[in-house]
């Protein structure tokens, strides 16, 4: 590929969907997530009806207006997995509210990959997400 052919690609596609990676890679790899999940010890005797719809919430926020949704999967996961085991629950017993939550992202370009592709065709403004989804 020589400079004339990378010009051609959607940089700002390339650079929203790897911002969110980095994100997530950076708060696993600089252990700001074993930092979350030590400081979230307290929740060992939350009921897991109130931690569940919570956790949903949460999930669905980050995945909404920080980063994308593979990327908020990637960060909240394993977070997650700790908690569960934190409150002595099967640990898919809120892994998978959390996948599912991150998965409802179709509000703003950011959400999600394939809203970021229309996105970066320029015919899609950010206000037609709002309205439409």
């Amino acid at each position: 590929m020589d400079w004339n052919e990378c010009k051609k690609l959607p940089w700002n596609l390339i650079l929203l969907l790897g911002a969110g990676f980095a994100l997530a890679d950076g708060v696993q790899s600089s252990g700001l997530a074993d930092v979350l999940s030590r400081a979230l010890d307290f929740l060992e005797d939350a009921p897991y009806l109130a931690i569940a719809p919570a956790v949903s919430l949460i999930s669905s926020i980050i995945t909404e207006f920080i980063t994308s949704n593979d990327a908020t999967a990637t960060l909240i996961i394993p977070l997650l997995f700790h908690i569960a085991r934190t409150m002595h629950v099967h640990p898919l017993l809120l892994m998978i509210p959390g996948a599912i939550a991150s998965e409802f992202a179709f509000l703003l370009p950011t959400s999600t990959p394939s809203n970021v592709v229309g996105f970066a065709t320029g015919h899609i403004e950010i206000q037609d997400t709002l309205k439409v989804g």
